[in-house]
């Protein structure tokens, strides 16, 4: 049976792992914290937890003056969530009586209820008008600064502006699948885009099939590498495998490579519901062997494409392990490089926006490897504006692209040829 607090309390647990523990909602998601919810439940405590984590800064300054002191995590979370509900057109009686209940079964902080009771009654009563005065939140310092270096102010308020909006659903069909009783638009690219999806189960054609769910950018650096009927392919890093049903779908023997055991069932399981056909290893990248037509790595990397549909990364993390994550990138694009066959093809990506994971590994490759040339015709694709190619031959995607359409990841992608 449905209940809404139920959802609420599971939402503000979930704001208390990512903003107290930096952990990401997908690892909470993967260790249960889900599981007792009814369907729909889970939906809406997805949501909320999402909402509030792309409305922080705003819910934080309309707190703000109704606070002498910040008050515990989990108290605070709970004003938080309440801040955006009402100032979303909430229902002001149920989400203070429902705020207030979360708060009074906390076995450490339920004396602090008639706090939560007087501030979001305040918060019922002047939020909203606030809310709609304040400016689009803004990405924490730590990940604003470098991307600000790189690309400029007026792009990152874009970026943001795409953030706060979140992200329609895009999905990719196969070659001769009819998606239209989907009712989305055509994308320039391909990829088809659905505004207010629902549960994406119950859309028709899923059952059968006919498309898999894939980020209108992801779904490029496969189109790029535009593999052939029978031709050997290796993709490393392959889960959750929307790259690997493209290339299954247009007739190549795939072998699909990703070192987590979770990620490649959730591949198999994909596969089977689309009919298409790939090889699967549960591996390490770095010590897979063998010589290919072509390869594709989608490296590990900070994943700060991909905000607009995961807002719990910039306040979870702080930047700290990217280091690493250059280092093995730069690794993984050597080791693929070594599994390409003479006259063959790397497609190297990240869904990432920082040039250190795109741009600067792919000049240095190019440096480090005489054989090795960035193929710039290969992107010119419909729907692919020149202006995104980059000087090194690689291409460019970025959240504020398609503003009026509803956005697209951040992704660099580039294809790098053999000579013979």
């Amino acid at each position: 049976m449905s209940d809404a607090n139920h959802a609420r309390r599971t939402a503000v647990y979930l704001l208390d792992q990512v903003l107290g523990e930096g952990r990401l909602l997908a690892e909470c998601y993967a260790a249960g914290a889900l599981e007792k919810l009814a369907p729909e439940d889970r939906a809406r405590a997805q949501r909320l937890a999402a909402e509030t984590l792309r409305s922080l800064e705003r819910a934080d300054r309309v707190l703000k003056k109704h606070l002498k002191k910040t008050p515990p995590l989990t108290v605070m979370n709970a004003l938080r969530l309440g801040t955006v509900e009402l100032c979303s057109g909430g229902a002001a009686h149920g989400v203070v009586n429902a705020m207030v209940a979360i708060v009074s079964r906390h076995r450490r902080h339920g004396q602090l209820k008639g706090l939560v009771n007087a501030v979001l009654r305040k918060v019922a009563e002047e939020g909203p008008a606030e809310w709609a005065k304040l400016r689009t939140p803004r990405l924490p310092n730590w990940l604003r600064k470098p991307l600000v270096q790189a690309w400029g102010a007026e792009a990152m308020l874009g970026m943001e502006a795409a953030h706060y909006a979140g992200a329609p659903l895009d999905v990719t069909g196969k070659p001769d699948a009819d998606l239209s009783a989907l009712g989305g638009v055509l994308l320039p690219t391909g990829s088809v885009r659905i505004a207010a999806a629902g549960q994406v189960s119950s859309l028709p054609g899923f059952e059968v099939g006919d498309w898999w769910v894939q980020d209108a950018a992801a779904a490029l650096p496969a189109r790029i590498l535009n593999v052939q009927p029978g031709e050997q392919v290796l993709e490393l890093c392959a889960a959750p495998g929307g790259k690997t049903m493209q290339m299954a779908a247009a007739g190549a023997r795939v072998t699909a490579v990703d070192i987590s055991e979770n990620r490649v069932a959730r591949l198999r399981e994909n596969l089977e519901r689309t009919g298409l056909e790939a090889e699967l290893i549960t591996g390490d990248a770095l010590e897979e062997t063998g010589q290919y037509d072509a390869v594709l790595l989608d490296a590990p990397c900070s994943a700060t494409g991909t905000i607009r549909r995961h807002p719990d990364l910039p306040q979870a993390k702080d930047g700290s392990e990217f280091g690493g994550l250059i280092e093995l990138q730069a690794q993984m694009l050597a080791h693929a490089w070594s599994l390409v066959k003479p006259g063959g093809r790397l497609m190297f990506c990240t869904c990432s926006l920082l040039p250190d994971e795109g741009e600067c590994q792919v000049e240095e490759a190019l440096d480090m490897f005489p054989d090795m040339t960035a193929d710039r015709e290969a992107l010119n694709l419909p729907g692919v504006e020149p202006a995104w190619i980059t000087e090194e031959g690689g291409l460019r995607l970025r959240p504020d692209y398609w503003a009026t359409d509803g956005g697209m990841d951040g992704f660099y992608m580039a294809l790098l040829r053999k000579s013979a």
